[in-house]
């Protein structure tokens, strides 16, 4: 951020990462002023306040002031909650203290929870990304949605908060809860400082009238919108309607907005659940078309919502229109457009033929036309009465994204990525316009046919004439900051609408060449009618029925208990004046009972007096004559007190000289005793001052050397200076020589002379020049020594802290010898441990070996299982044949009995008889044949067996082999866990070890804290006390108890496995073989997860 003093404009602030310089601008550069100290910060902003100060604000929510840039002041903020949320952080808080979080010494803890913890330590200071100044303080951000008030404290360099401000949550949003959470990116005071504004992340505009923190000041304070809630997001969808003056607008911040472009205020607001992608009014002003990422509705525009009507599926719709007359709209899919009917809902037509996507869809002024073009670099129109193309033109090397049609209906124009305007007619394009570098995305043409208006990825507006020009004429304006996404005119040509991707809508007014606005053809006035539905009218008029009652009920009521106030009144007025009257009265003869009362005690209290004057003059005279007589008396006492007083001042006076003996004699013994002392110290303080001359003379020859240096230094530039001035001198002297002689011998050379002249001008210049670098290399001289100064104060203290470090580093040797022999111990007590592991290490290792061997017992027994049964499967197969062989024979013999049964039925009639044998040979001898086919069968079926009893056993041999290579790769892959067992099992002791020495080290720390602070009270004690060192027991306490904690966890386990076992070949035993597999060994996985 750069900021120039608003002040003076040679001094320039700039703040950054890290970055906070002040510049002054002199003698054409920029000249730094300041020198930044102490750790470097993320500076996200500053302003100024005054001539020389400046508020710096971090991304850490700490405000610097610095003055003529020293730092001067600083404070911290912190984020705070609003008041509805406190509440649910404190029962969050609740719920959070019932859970335990390990500690950042454990083990457990991983680098990832800590970078966690780190990031939401961050994530809880405000980022302070804007300020501003004011004449009672500043303003400045504290994080989403909060802005405090600072003024200037009585102390002369002192800030204190007075005010805090907040974005209020919006209701009419889907999650209020998140619209109070932006971050406020700029902010200044009005000039009168009457009203702050801000702008936030989100693109939306607040106010704040300063007025209002005096009036309330006990209240929370809140901004409030500008004008009305903007668009946050890009804009997709623009469109305008006839009878109304209302704009639609949908954004991809999931919300849709009808606006008014006369009264230029936001009419109806609404946010979704889905991105809306692209929006239609219809030429009513009734009803809204709106394409979400999941469907596509049609929407009705009531009095004060935007309610859905009827659902269409279509996904994903980015285009969608009314027709002119809003009897159909157009809805695109990807490269299809739908056509359906705005009143039965039907589809009527769909319009296929682009390969690519539908970007920009239109509609002909008499409906009867519409013009599309999509990525693919088609244009095509389509006639709705045959749904057919009738004109296209393809340019693939195009991709379009904007359309426009004339008036009448004959010309097309279109816009794409290759940077032209295309004016197309008849499927051919008529003329191509440059558009000089830019690239146009939208495109709007007048409904005069006379002006065309394109808006480009830079932003900018462009009006032309047409015919399009073919020379740069144009007007250009700059609009937006992003790439205009939609431009709609209105029907009368009177106003301009445009969107682009920083979610701003403008709207333009459209004048001639002199300035004047487009006079309207006919003056129609726009409806005033709106919608609403039956049950919000049904209800609105039970409201307007239920309060007109209430309000004739309120009206009786009122004049009910005016009269019966008036009434009470009245009666009140009558008791009152009657009830006065009679005070008066009684007042009267009050006052008349006082006066004579009074008058009676007025000559009483005068006979009282005389009596008491008569009294007094009888006791003063009583009290002359006794006071005359203890007078008396008291004179005497005081003789006799007299004499004894001269008794007690004899005595006094002999008591005082006895005590000024004493005390001569205590003050000559001291004197001799405190100059015996005095003679002392003075040696001791002689002794000192020679010491300090010493020093004294150290330093004054430290001082004169560095003094010699410097002038030796400063000599040598002002000889070396000197020389040059002086052979400039000679120089100057030669030539004025030689023109001398020059200006008697030749004339003519009298320009050459006027050169020299000016030569000799310059020369003086550099001499100047020289002398003020001569002055500015003084006063370097006099910081440099300031500097040598500072820095032979910094090695001072430097040395000091080096010397107490030594210190600090010798104690610690000591404790590290200590700690050491305690070490080695320690390790002396682990060694029996560790040999009853590696005896426990064996025992597992024999049981897995036993148990290796179970299992190949297993897989050799289940082998010979399976090929048992394959030879029962084949046994078997061939006892099924042979039985079906049998049955046929048995089945032919039966067949031949009877046939010869009936053949001996005509053993009379020998032709009968003799056709019957003939059949019987036709017959039977055939099927001898058979049996003997079915013989040479059994031949091939014994091949057969044989050759599959070859290949099973080349199949049991090939079996061995994998078995022998799965138990190799087994071993194999056993030794690697082992190994990897054994690795994490020394991980871990190293994992211990660094617990065990990080203990250490804190105790140590702990322990020389606390011996620090016994030196600092004054106690000497060199070798640390046993309370400070921890025990040696103490410290392997928790070792001792993990390591005993894995050894039973291990006893354990191989307990369950012995059990497993036991349990195993108990089942082997009882039930037959089968082909099932045993469980797959754990014990890799026990291994695995002991140690961790």
């Amino acid at each position: 951020m750069v900021s120039f003093n608003p002040q003076d404009n040679t001094q320039v602030c700039i703040t950054g990462n890290g970055i906070f310089k002040l510049f002054r601008y002199t003698e054409g550069t920029l000249k730094q002023t300041n020198f930044q100290r102490g750790e470097p910060q993320n500076y996200l902003s500053h302003v100024w306040l005054t001539e020389d100060r400046v508020m710096v604000g971090t991304d850490t929510g700490k405000l610097f002031l610095f003055e003529s840039g020293d730092l001067r002041w600083e404070t911290s903020i912190e984020c705070k909650e609003p008041p509805s949320e406190v509440e649910k952080d404190e029962l969050a808080h609740e719920s959070e203290s019932l859970i335990e979080f390990p500690t950042a010494s454990s083990p457990d803890l991983s680098s990832e929870m800590l970078c966690e913890a780190v990031g939401q330590q961050q994530a809880s200071f405000p980022q302070i990304s804007a300020i501003a100044a004011y004449s009672k303080g500043f303003a400045c951000s504290a994080g989403p949605g909060v802005v405090l008030l600072f003024e200037k404290t009585e102390e002369k360099e002192g800030y204190r908060e007075n005010r805090e401000i907040r974005i209020p949550q919006d209701q009419r949003s889907s999650d209020p809860n998140q619209s109070d959470k932006q971050d406020v990116m700029c902010m200044c005071f009005s000039p009168s400082e009457e009203t702050l504004l801000i702008s936030t992340s989100k693109n939306q505009l607040y106010i704040f009238t300063m007025s209002s923190t005096e009036i309330i000041k006990g209240e929370p304070a809140h901004f409030e919108y500008l004008n009305f809630p903007l668009h946050s997001a890009a804009i997709t969808g623009l469109d305008i309607c006839i009878r109304k003056p209302l704009v639609a607008t949908c954004s991809l911040d999931r919300s849709v907005r009808i606006w008014n472009y006369e009264t230029n205020t936001l009419d109806l607001y609404k946010e979704y659940q889905e991105e809306a992608y692209a929006v239609s009014l219809h030429p009513t002003g009734l009803y809204v078309l709106v394409g979400f990422s999941d469907k596509l509705r049609l929407m009705n525009l009531l009095i004060d919502d935007i309610r859905t009507f009827k659902d269409f599926t279509v996904r994903g719709c980015r285009e969608c229109t009314f027709s002119n007359g809003g009897h159909l709209f157009a809805a695109v899919n990807g490269n299809v457009i739908h056509i359906y009917s705005t009143t039965s809902f039907e589809n009527v037509n769909n319009l296929k033929g682009h390969n690519g996507k539908v970007r920009s869809v239109i509609w002909s002024a008499d409906d009867n036309k519409l013009i599309s073009c999509g990525t693919d670099g088609a244009v095509y129109e389509w006639s709705l009465l045959t749904g057919k193309r009738e004109s296209e033109c393809v340019l693939k090397s195009c991709s379009y994204s904007g359309v426009a049609i004339s008036p009448d209906a004959k010309i097309i124009f279109a816009v794409g990525s290759d940077q032209t305007l295309k004016e197309i007619s008849d499927s051919s394009i008529l003329r191509e316009v440059p558009t000089f570098d830019v690239t146009y995305t939208a495109i709007v043409v007048s409904h005069s046919g006379r002006m065309v208006f394109t808006g480009t990825s830079m932003g900018t507006i462009r009006s032309m004439k047409y015919p399009l020009p073919v020379h740069k004429e144009f007007n250009e304006y700059q609009a937006h900051a992003g790439p205009v996404t939609k431009m709609s005119i209105t029907c009368d040509d009177q106003f301009l609408l445009t969107v682009s991707e920083d979610g701003c809508l403008l709207i333009w007014k459209v004048y001639d060449k002199e300035g004047r606005g487009l006079k309207r053809e006919k003056e129609v006035g726009y409806a005033e009618e709106v919608l609403i539905t039956k049950t919000d009218m049904e209800e609105k008029t039970q409201v307007m029925l239920e309060l007109k009652t209430r309000v004739e009920e309120l009206k009786m009521e009122n004049e009910y208990q005016l009269r019966l106030k008036d009434m009470n009144y009245n009666e009140k007025m009558k008791e009152l004046t009657e009830k006065f009257i009679q005070e008066m009265e009684s007042l009267k003869t009050k006052n008349q009972v006082l006066k004579a009362e009074k008058e009676k005690q007025e000559l009483q209290y005068q006979e009282q007096l005389s009596e008491l004057m008569e009294k007094q003059s009888r006791e003063v005279q009583d009290l002359e004559s006794g006071n005359n007589q203890k007078l008396l008396l008291e004179y005497e006492k005081y003789q006799e007190l007299q004499v004894k007083s001269q008794r007690m001042q004899e005595e006094y006076e002999k008591q005082l000289h006895d005590m000024e003996e004493t005390k001569n004699q205590a003050l000559e013994e001291l004197t001799e005793y405190y100059e015996a002392k005095l003679h002392e110290k003075t040696t001791l303080l002689e002794e000192a001052q020679d010491d300090a001359r010493q020093q004294l003379r150290e330093f004054e020859e430290t001082k004169k050397q560095i003094e010699e240096d410097e002038d030796r230094e400063i000599q040598e530039i002002k000889i070396k200076y000197e020389r040059r001035l002086r052979e400039e001198r000679e120089s100057n002297l030669r030539l004025k020589g030689e023109t001398g002689i020059m200006r008697k011998k030749f004339n003519s050379l009298q320009k050459e002379i006027e050169e020299r002249s000016n030569d000799i001008e310059t020369m003086r210049m550099e001499q100047q020049k020289l002398q003020g670098v001569i002055k500015s290399l003084e006063k370097d001289i006099l910081g440099l020594k300031r500097e040598i100064q500072e820095r032979d104060e910094t090695i001072q203290d430097k040395e000091k802290r080096i010397y107490d470090l030594k210190k600090k580093n010798q104690e610690l040797e000591k404790f590290k010898f200590v700690l050491d022999y305690k070490i080695k111990e320690l390790k002396k007590q682990i060694e029996p441990r560790e040999n009853d592991i590696k005896a426990m290490k064996e025992q597992i290792q024999e049981m897995e070996g036993e148990l290796e061997r179970f299992h190949k017992q297993n897989m050799q027994l289940e082998l010979n299982i399976t090929e048992l049964r394959q030879k029962l499967k084949a046994t078997d197969r061939e006892m099924h044949k042979e039985q079906q062989k049998e049955r046929d024979m048995e089945a032919l013999v039966k067949r031949f009995k009877t046939d010869l049964h009936n053949c001996v039925g005509f053993i009379q009639e020998p032709k009968k008889l003799k056709e019957g044998i003939r059949e019987l040979y036709d017959k039977y001898v055939q099927q001898a044949d058979m049996v003997e086919i079915v013989g040479v069968d059994t031949d091939l079926q014994q091949e057969y067996t044989r050759q599959r009893e070859h290949l099973e056993r080349n199949l049991a041999t090939l079996k061995k082999k994998v078995v022998k290579e799965s138990e190799i790769h087994r071993a194999d892959n056993v030794r690697i866990m082992q190994e990897n067992v054994s690795l994490i099992k020394e991980i871990n002791e190293l994992r211990r070890e660094l617990k065990v020495t990080r203990t250490q080290v804190h105790d140590l720390q702990s322990a020389l804290g606390l011996n620090r602070k016994n030196k600092k009270q004054g106690i000497p004690d060199t070798v640390p006390s046993r309370d400070l060192l921890p025990s040696p027991s103490v410290l392997r306490l928790n070792v001792e108890e993990e390591t005993e904690r894995i050894i039973e966890m291990q006893r354990l386990e191989i307990k369950r496995l012995r059990d497993q076992i036991q349990g195993q070949e108990h089942v082997l035993a009882l039930r037959p073989l089968s082909g099932g597999r045993l469980p797959m060994l754990e014990i890799e996985r026990s291994h695995g997860t002991q140690p961790q």
